[in-house]
Formats: C-alpha cells, sequence, structure tokens
C-alpha cells in the first residue's frame, strides 16, 4: 500500500504513515539552535505524528537547546535518525530519562503522561503535556498562548523546580484562537460549536485507512474498515470518542470544559457537535456567538485581522472562504464567513468559520510555543 507522502498537502517533513517514517531535518548545517548555554529538551513519543512534528517546529521557529533526548516506547528504542545535523540513537522512556531534562514535550497518550509526567516534574523537569491526562486539573494550567499565557505565570526554566502545563484539545485551540479577541471586545455569552474533524486528529493509521478506503471504493470493492468501523471514505459520522451519559461524546465536552477553564469564566455557555469528515489533515468548525455587547460584523474583521495567530480570507464576491486544504502545514487559523447572526437581535450574535492544521497548531505549535515561553 501507497504511503502519503506523495499528497501535496502533507508536509515534507513528516510522512504520516501507520509508523511515521522518521526523516533528517535540517540534515546539513549545524543551527543556531544548539546552544552550551540553552535548557535541555525531551521529546516523549518522538515516533508518532505529533512527536515528528515537534521536530519540525522546532527546527523551523530555531527553538534553542543544548541537548535533546529522543524518547519513545521500547519497540522503538535503538533506532537512528539525525536531526539538525546530528544523529540521536532514540531511547526507551524510563523514569531516568529526564535526569537533567529542562524541558519535556509529551505526546505519547494520556497513560504514559500520567505515569511519567508526574515523574519528570519531580525530577525538575517542566512537562509540556499533549494529552488529557491534566487538562482539567485546577492545579495545571491549561494555555493557548495567544489567549492565556498569564496562566503559566511565574513557570521558567531555571526556577529550580518542575512544573506540569497542558496543551488544550485541538479543536478547543482552533475554535478560541478566533473567538477570543471577540470576546475580549464584546464578551461572549454562548457559543455554538460544529466541528468538521480531519482524520489526523485520529493519527497516521486513520489516514491511511482513508485512502486506502477511497481506493477500494472507487473499484468497486467493500472498504476496509479498522480504525473507525465503519466506512470514512465519501462519507461523515460522528466523532468516534466515547459518548456520555448527557448525549455529548468526550470530544464535545473537551470544547465545554476547557473553554470554561482557559477564559477563566465557570458562566460561559458552550454547546458542541463534534464531526468526522473524510479529510486529511486539518479541521474545520462552524462557531455561532452570542455577545453581551453589540459587534458588528466589520467590526469584528477588524478585530481578527489584527489577532496574532490568525489570518482573514473572507472574500464573499469571489466566495473564498478557509479550507483545510489552505491550512495544512500552515501555522495561522484561518477565519471567514464573518456575518451577523441573523436570528438574534441587533449586533449581539455573529457566525464565523475557522480552520486549522490539527497536527501544527493544534498540538505541536502550539506546545512549542508554551516552550519559548518558559525561556
Amino acid at each position: 500500500m501507497a504511503t502519503l507522502s506523495h499528497h501535496p498537502f502533507l508536509s515534507s517533513k513528516l510522512r504520516l504513515t501507520t509508523k511515521p517514517k522518521l526523516r533528517p531535518i535540517c540534515p546539513t548545517a549545524v543551527r543556531m539552535s544548539l546552544q552550551e548555554t540553552a535548557p535541555s529538551l525531551a521529546v516523549v513519543g518522538v515516533t508518532g505524528a505529533v512527536g515528528q512534528e515537534f521536530l519540525s517546529v522546532l527546527s523551523d521557529r530555531d527553538f534553542p537547546f543544548r541537548s535533546i533526548k529522543m524518547l519513545a516506547s521500547k519497540r522503538s528504542s535503538g533506532r537512528r535518525f539525525k536531526f539538525q545535523g546530528h544523529e540521536y540513537t532514540i531511547e526507551e522512556l524510563a523514569a531516568e530519562s529526564f535526569d537533567g531534562v529542562d524541558i519535556a514535550l509529551f505526546s505519547a497518550g494520556g497513560s504514559i503522561s500520567k505515569e511519567f509526567g508526574p515523574i519528570a516534574v519531580e525530577k525538575g523537569t517542566i512537562v509540556v503535556d499533549n494529552s488529557s491526562a491534566f487538562r482539567m486539573d485546577e492545579k495545571v494550567p491549561l494555555v493557548i498562548p495567544e489567549v492565556n499565557p498569564e496562566a503559566m505565570e511565574g513557570i521558567k526554566v531555571g526556577m529550580g523546580k518542575g512544573a506540569l502545563i497542558a496543551n488544550p484539545n485541538c479543536s478547543t485551540i482552533i475554535c478560541l484562537m478566533a473567538a477570543t479577541p471577540l470576546h475580549r471586545r464584546a464578551k461572549v455569552l454562548r457559543m455554538v460549536v460544529s466541528t468538521y474533524q480531519a482524520a489526523s486528529g485520529a493519527g497516521a493509521a486513520a489516514m491511511e485507512e482513508l485512502e486506502l478506503q477511497t481506493r477500494e471504493v472507487l473499484e468497486g470493492k467493500p472498504p476496509t474498515c479498522q480504525i473507525f468501523k465503519q466506512q470514512y471514505a465519501f462519507n461523515l459520522f460522528s466523532h468516534n470518542a466515547p459518548v456520555l451519559s448527557n448525549g455529548y461524546n468526550e470530544e464535545e465536552m473537551k470544547l465545554v470544559k476547557e473553554t470554561r477553564k482557559i477564559w477563566n469564566d465557570i458562566n460561559v455557555k458552550v454547546t458542541a457537535t463534534c464531526i468526522r469528515v473524510p479529510v486529511m489533515r486539518a479541521h474545520a468548525e462552524s462557531v455561532n456567538l452570542q455577545f453581551e455587547n453589540p459587534l458588528d460584523e466589520d467590526t469584528a474583521r477588524d478585530i481578527l485581522m489584527n489577532a496574532p495567530g490568525v489570518v482573514v480570507v473572507d472574500d464573499r464576491a469571489s466566495n473564498r472562504f478557509p479550507t483545510p486544504l489552505g491550512v495544512s502545514n500552515k501555522d495561522d487559523v484561518a477565519v471567514g464567513r464573518i456575518r451577523r447572526d441573523v436570528s438574534q437581535d441587533g449586533n449581539h450574535g455573529l457566525d464565523i468559520f475557522v480552520c486549522g492544521d490539527q497536527i501544527r497548531k493544534g498540538a505541536a505549535l502550539n506546545a512549542v510555543q508554551i516552550a519559548e515561553m518558559l525561556l
């Protein structure tokens, strides 16, 4: 079966197959990021899709470090690859892995984070965790740097002790990058979110299966359904997260709970419906906002055009608006379809459409931006 590497919307630095290939990243030159006075890093889950994207983002942003450990499971240990002109051997994750490590980027799943996150903190490491393990822990900051940097105030490399910082869910990050600048101006009372989530959110194996199913369906064959247990190609369905007793699934409730924590507002009303769509990479979201104070669409557009990490794609004349393809492998979140909600009186409601790369800003980039704030 072919890999996904030939798809133009997948990163040239990241081949997302069921076993992500460790590729040389900037192999020819010693980068300025390697500095004796910089912090020591560890990447936990380095062989996964987000782990490899961590390395791409670290390289793209010239993140300074004096050393970096590549950590993964036992089955990956011993594999070698080049990163920024140096060859590294993947080590099996263990308690002693964090000896002398200043910052650890975790993306190896919730169970690994729960086991090794506190161990790393005890050894003085600042952990930036991409799983859901600690997001709702009231003692752990849940951070989007453009949204609530104050939540991690006082946490810095060199402070002499470890700490945990949680990376929000990808859907929450993409949504709040656009909604927060408007919330600051007019205060959101209620937010209704409908997500259109790509295969990338379920990992490389889901992307591989979507490609395989597409080929099978076009050839008139029954589709292989191992990841989602139903046809994904030419179809869409409710997000595969477990459904809770209230009828919402876990993905939807993450948007509700994480928004309230990040905005530090337990009274904001949030409801969500999360859907898997047959898109390879990057999530899209339809967001309806109800405000306490009036906010017209022209002012909202100006606010979003000046918001960090946001790009406005809102060309009504050409019917050109954000798309998953347009944001794939991009850092910025794209916002468009900015319009007054005609079901609400006055200028107290807006509809917007948001697209963001789930692996990039929805995971790896946000974590590295958090790490940059620790320096």
